[in-house]
């Protein structure tokens, strides 16, 4: 029981935030010759429509980002994948919630592949890809400004999030299907949707031969690196787009576990020659990794990166600092400005407080409206409740059920386990990265120069 299925909803939005990306020489915006994508490669896909949760559905998706082979653009942004909705998972976790709420949908995970690519003049291509069941609607997290002030100061701030998140929730884009989600899910059976902008991460199981083709060139507005002022010692700054190799939670996750990420756009110096190509790897350890634990304590984690391997072999120590990732969850999580990750702030004293009052309202003896009083004080079972309380008309068994839903979020926020906090494999991360103990971060190998 929470109070979105009782009173308002309470979304948390995370507003998806671009970053400037390194983008490659205006002269190299096609592919001379075709290209083969390795076994492995990752194509992360976001779908722009609702859909319905059937077996056999059909999808069609996006690229979320550009595929490179070094430093050669193959797929762009926005390349077409065409797939199914090859079978339907329970979500036995989120049933067993819904049954507690007056919810008695049969929640289920759709489980899919993607067989076709859909190139920039039309042609199609058979793919194979390994199925992806972890779909949701994807969000960017970013790191805030470091914070000010002390104690009381931020929580003051959370306070004020916790705010402006349930405030969007009547002022963002789509409220109106928002407003109609929230009556249907009051409903104790209704069926389920593929939400628009659910997004799934695959990677090729076959290797896929990519004709030549025309690929047209990027906007030529983002920054190509953050160098230093000319005549500096200090080495110049990246922001690097790069995928993590491993599942992170702050579950199982230990605090020194090694880490790696995979390079996912090449970096190129001011003169266009190639600073870190595409497929280079960042190594790390986890810093922090607290698992969530009761009384709603959530889970804290935090990682780090130190060193740069080159496809070469070469190893350049760097700083890097975690500015940004993509996550299923975000709307749930929050990134502080020293890179940590942990659950976003909950309001645990005004929605608890709000249920009580209503479901004390049955219990007013004034003699007036009773009926009314019924409906509004019954919010612990969606619409089931609100039609009980009015068709018996008893006072004491609407209070119950509101009490009922006052006490589920209570426990919700209050003593329940805390939230983990996890990142799926291939996540898709946003790094500053700068070389430490060298004036470039520059291979000298003329494999890498541009092509």
């Amino acid at each position: 029981m929470n109070l979105t299925r009782a009173v308002l909803p309470l979304f948390l939005l995370v507003p998806v935030v671009t970053y400037a990306q390194a983008i490659p020489n205006p002269a190299e915006t096609s592919a001379p010759a075709g290209h083969t994508l390795p076994i492995g490669t990752v194509l992360p896909v976001q779908i722009d429509g609702h859909l319905p949760m059937h077996e056999g559905q059909s999808i069609r998706a996006q690229l979320l980002y550009a595929v490179y082979d070094v430093d050669t653009l193959i797929l762009p942004e926005h390349t077409t994948l065409l797939g199914t909705v090859t079978s339907l998972h329970p979500d036995s976790s989120r049933r067993l919630r819904a049954r507690l709420n007056g919810d008695f949908t049969p929640f289920r995970t759709p489980v899919v592949r993607f067989t076709q690519i859909v190139l920039a003049d039309g042609t199609t291509l058979p793919l194979t890809t390994g199925t992806a069941t972890d779909g949701a609607p994807l969000f960017r997290l970013v790191a805030p400004p470091p914070h000010k002030g002390g104690f009381i100061h931020q929580q003051y701030d959370n306070g004020k999030q916790v705010f402006h998140d349930q405030l969007a929730v009547f002022t963002a884009p789509n409220k109106g299907d928002r407003f109609l989600q929230l009556i249907y899910h009051q409903l104790p059976y209704h069926s389920q949707r593929i939400e628009s902008g659910t997004s799934w991460t695959v990677e090729t199981t076959d290797a896929l031969a990519v004709p030549a083709q025309a690929i047209p060139a990027p906007p030529p507005t983002a920054a190509e690196t953050k160098p230093t002022a000319p005549g500096s010692e200090a080495p110049p700054t990246w922001i690097v787009n790069a995928y993590l190799g491993d599942k992170l939670s702050s579950a199982t996750s230990k605090s020194g576990q090694a880490i790696h990420a995979t390079v996912a756009e090449p970096i190129y110096n001011p003169d266009h020659t190639i600073a870190v190509p595409q497929g280079a790897t960042l190594t790390g350890t986890i810093t922090q990794a607290k698992p969530a634990r009761a009384f709603a304590r959530a889970g804290k984690l935090r990682f780090d990166f130190n060193q740069l391997v080159l496809p070469d072999g070469q190893k350049k120590n760097v700083q890097v600092a975690l500015t940004g990732a993509d996550s299923t969850s975000a709307a749930a999580l929050a990134m502080t400005s020293e890179g940590e990750v942990k659950p976003k702030p909950q309001d645990k004293f005004v929605t608890p407080l709000i249920l009580m009052a209503l479901a004390s309202r049955p219990l007013d003896r004034d003699g007036h409206h009773q009926l009314g009083k019924n409906a509004v004080g019954a919010n612990g079972l969606g619409f089931i409740g609100n039609i009980v309380a009015m068709a018996t008309g008893s006072a004491k068994l609407s209070a119950g059920i509101g009490f009922y839903g006052a006490a589920t979020v209570f426990y919700d926020r209050w003593l329940a386990r805390g939230k983990q906090v996890t990142f799926a494999q291939n996540t898709r991360l946003v790094l500053q990265t700068t070389a430490r103990r060298s004036s470039a971060l520059k291979p000298n190998t003329d494999s890498l120069a541009p092509r």
